[in-house]
């Protein structure tokens, strides 16, 4: 036993291995990366989401980030542009990638609205980069600083990447190991309904039989591609039906340049000799003139770069779970949901009536949610509790002390309660009841806590 454990952690952690997957791995995330920042700014993405909005939500714990004043937060994107570009070339690579990393992750903790799981996915990639040795080769900073290239690096370099893909497609294919997914095809009935006026395809599209399909096959890849992904005699079929996968959701959803981050990223699992090749290829188109290797690299040691891979490793398995923790349905309550790579599957439209109440009188008026938020905004907040109790807190500070009109009085309202209606339907049910009335969001705690507060889930 004690010898087959030493056999997998050398083989995983210690093993000498061709630092080239490494390599081109850092200089497609870098184009990725400059693409994409590139498609957020041409697209005005910037002043939509960050400069026109008044309020954020912010994540728990993270509510002190806030955005730059006015044009000045254009300010991080250009910062991720200049470091994707040094990130893809190897120029001052360590304080590059730290900044890539610093600056995508602030804008995307400004507020939690526009989450995603492949930003996520993008953050916890930018992060890992900071700590591996991605410009040891075919990177300016060996002529900035006058360094020999290195020809082989520890595994867990590489594998540490091959894990952070793995935990994206395994645990999305664990997510759809319920009900609406496996036997109700929902959501995916529902959003391939929206082609059915397309010519020749669409009745095909919108078919109970193929929203069936894609989701049994879904879950199939979901759970078992990264397995074949890591056997040499399957990587290639694999690799066809990850790219054949990820370009059919490209085509039918509007999920961004995910599919793309997703088909290019996973050519990390590919043969060293592979990346050697490819590493061969730009040597020659760049000229890049033959220098000699270092002799090896300084080797795999269980120093705090191993343990903080290994806590790393715990704490990316073990978040998914989460959910596990509370009770109910997790579609409805939300519960555990971010960050557990729940890939499309939930749709949610729900309509927050909220009321500002004089706590003296009882009488109370509608606010118009879109005199504070955008639709976007609104839309997000009118399903998930998290939301609701962020902006019934923000409309307790915005009308607190201040005077409003009840009736033909006017009157200054000290500690109004707020309260809210909230309907919301899940995956095609009709509307249910979400919040009532009866709560005062100006009390309710935005913790971790569950929140008894939402009304019970009804099948």
């Amino acid at each position: 036993m004690t010898a087959i454990k030493t056999n997998i952690i050398h083989s995983l952690f210690k093993k000498e291995i061709s630092i080239a997957p490494l390599i081109i791995f850092r200089i497609i995330f870098g184009a990725l990366m400059l693409f994409g920042t590139s498609r957020f700014l041409f697209k005005g993405w910037v002043y939509e989401n960050y400069i026109l909005p008044k309020h954020h939500f912010g994540y728990l714990g993270f509510e002190w980030v806030d955005k730059l004043p006015g044009n000045w937060m254009y300010l991080p994107f250009i910062l991720m542009l200049i470091t994707s570009v040094c990130v893809m070339l190897g120029a001052f690579y360590r304080i590059s990638s730290l900044l890539l990393f610093l600056s995508f992750t602030y804008v995307e903790l400004i507020d939690k609205t526009y989450y995603l799981n492949h930003y996520y996915f993008v953050s916890l990639v930018l992060f890992l980069l900071i700590f591996l040795p991605a410009h040891k080769r075919f990177a300016l900073d060996l002529k900035i600083f006058k360094r020999n290239p290195v020809q082989t690096v520890s595994a867990i370099n590489i594998n540490i990447i091959k894990f952070q893909l793995g935990c994206v497609y395994f645990f999305a294919g664990i997510a759809k190991l319920e009900i609406d997914w496996l036997f109700n095809a929902q959501p995916l009935d529902i959003w391939l309904d929206g082609f059915q006026s397309l010519p020749v395809i669409g009745e095909i599209l919108a078919s109970d039989f193929t929203a069936y399909a894609f989701a049994w096959f879904g879950c199939f890849y979901d759970l078992f591609i990264f397995f074949f992904l890591i056997n040499k005699k399957t990587i290639k079929y694999a690799y066809f039906f990850v790219v054949v996968f990820h370009l059919v959701t490209w085509l039918l959803f509007p999920i961004g340049v995910f599919p793309w981050v997703m088909i290019f990223s996973t050519l990390i699992f590919f043969s060293s000799g592979f990346h050697e090749k490819i590493l061969s290829t730009l040597s020659k188109f760049f000229k890049t003139k033959n220098m000699t290797f270092a002799k090896q690299s300084k080797g795999f040691s269980f120093g705090f770069k191993s343990y903080f891979f290994m806590i790393y490793i715990f704490i990316q398995l073990l978040i998914p779970f989460r959910y596990l923790l509370y009770p109910g349905n997790l579609f409805w309550t939300e519960e555990g949901f971010r960050f557990s790579w729940r890939v499309m599957l939930m749709h949610k439209e729900g309509l927050a009536s909220f009321y500002v109440e004089n706590p003296e009188t009882g009488n109370s008026i509608a606010i118009d949610n879109l005199d504070f938020l955008t639709e976007s905004q609104e839309k997000q907040m009118a399903t998930q509790p998290d939301f609701l109790i962020q902006y019934g807190k923000l409309l307790h500070e915005v009308y607190n002390d201040t005077t409003l009109v009840f009736g033909n009085e006017k009157i200054t309202l000290h500690n109004p309660i707020i309260r809210a209606d909230v309907k919301v339907s899940l995956n095609g049910r009709l509307n249910q009841q979400f919040v009532t009335k009866k709560h005062n969001f100006a009390n309710l705690e935005y913790n971790l806590s569950h929140r008894n507060w939402i009304e019970p889930f009804k099948k």
